[in-house]
């Protein structure tokens, strides 16, 4: 089959690879219909080679019909339409009951002191093939396959996967008031979402991003939109009586512009680790990394006191400088993880098949394209190029 592998940092190439087989009792094997590309995979991309060896498929949100089922699979049949969660949990531990399918304790990764495996994710997260490819492997299938309709398109469930139950999340971790004002740093997918998600549920949303086109699409869904620089937590404090939004949802994480102290240290400590040796980067990144902090700094200053600071895009430094007196002066409160998507399902379904699309998911993608043209596609995501802000993959053309 073809799939899209990563070769180095910055270089990825769609490869003729061993197609996927049954390996468990719970397997199933999808012909995978559709499979987007993701934020996190830029991370990927550019950050964390060296937890990736040549040839690792990439792709965590994907979703197809299935093609082979195990021997103990009970909840899916051959045909069936499913979309699949980038985690992958049991369903039946105590971390899962608890909602928690990113904590699973059976897939969690105890050696590297981190959670559920994901699909396409290093080995910090179990090496998991991914599925920007022809075919996908999908394991503890009767828990990590969602089975859709057939009658809407893929663009309405494909989402389901990721990026609309972390936005989801972020927003519900948000703990907005009742009638209250969100600011979405970010207007990437999950911001998109994110501030779509903030005003289906009735709250006022402010937008933030430095990329006209994206600031432009959330207009569209009735968000007030901000430009980023220097000046705008003011203006965020200026549209809110001087408070402050009462919530605010970092949706861009460890890749943000600028490293937040105003002196590209972190950004050039991203790129250096990069070009160590890998046991060397490895030890590095875990004991010493740093992220860019902008984004983060920017919830931190702009958020009322006494509000909550949701971190859905991703961070992984371990040796961040965060303002805790600023933190502890405004009382805040912060919460983040990486989404526990088996959780969101439930609530997301309805809003999903809603014939009205309420919280469109068939107005988020800019580029429909072949799995072949999938390298190209990278840099055009990375560079914010195009117009781009979302990609679907289509491994059949």
């Amino acid at each position: 089959m073809r799939a899209l592998t990563w070769q180095s940092t910055g270089e990825v190439s769609v490869e003729t690879v061993p197609k996927p087989t049954i390996e468990e009792a719970g397997d199933a094997v999808i012909r995978v219909t559709s499979a987007a590309i993701c934020g996190s995979d830029l991370h990927l991309y550019s950050v964390f080679g060296p937890f990736l060896e040549k040839g690792d498929i990439l792709g965590h949100e994907t979703m197809g019909i299935v093609e082979e089922v195990g021997s103990g699979v009970t909840k899916l049949s051959v045909g069936d339409r499913v979309v699949v969660p980038f985690v992958i949990a049991c369903g039946d531990c105590v971390a899962c009951h608890s909602g928690l399918s990113t904590q699973c304790e059976v897939t969690q990764n105890t050696e590297q002191g981190t959670g559920a495996d994901l699909y396409g994710y290093t080995e910090l997260y179990g090496s998991v093939p991914g599925g920007q490819a022809e075919y996908l492997r999908v394991r503890l299938a009767d828990n990590n396959a969602i089975k859709v309709g057939h009658e809407l398109s893929d663009e309405r469930y494909l989402f389901l996967s990721d990026i609309l139950p972390t936005a989801w999340q972020g927003v519900k971790y948000a703990a907005v008031p009742e009638g209250g004002t969100l600011a979405v740093v970010g207007l990437g997918p999950v911001g998109q979402f994110a501030a779509r998600i903030g005003k289906h549920l009735g709250y006022r949303v402010l937008g933030v991003d430095p990329v006209p086109e994206r600031r432009a699409l959330a207009e569209r869904y009735g968000v007030e939109v901000f430009d980023y620089d220097d000046e705008t937590a003011d203006a965020l404090r200026a549209a809110t009586d001087g408070r402050g939004p009462d919530s605010v949802v970092d949706a861009v994480g460890l890749e943000a512009h600028g490293s937040g102290d105003g002196s590209g240290f972190a950004e050039l400590a991203q790129k250096g680790a990069g070009l160590l040796p890998d046991a060397v980067a490895k030890k590095v990144i875990k004991t010493a990394g740093v992220d860019r902090l902008s984004a983060i700094m920017l919830a931190v200053d702009a958020v009322r006191r006494g509000g909550t600071v949701s971190l859905s895009g991703v961070y992984a430094g371990t040796a961040d400088p965060m303002p805790m007196m600023t933190m502890f002066d405004k009382q805040l409160t912060l919460r983040m993880g990486q989404c526990n998507v088996q959780r969101w399902i439930p609530e997301l379904l309805p809003l999903v098949e809603d014939r009205s699309d309420p919280l469109g998911t068939e107005d988020l993608v800019t580029h429909r394209m072949p799995l072949e043209d999938a390298p190209r596609m990278y840099e055009v995501f990375q560079k914010k190029a195009e117009g781009c802000i979302k990609v679907v993959l289509k491994p059949r053309g």
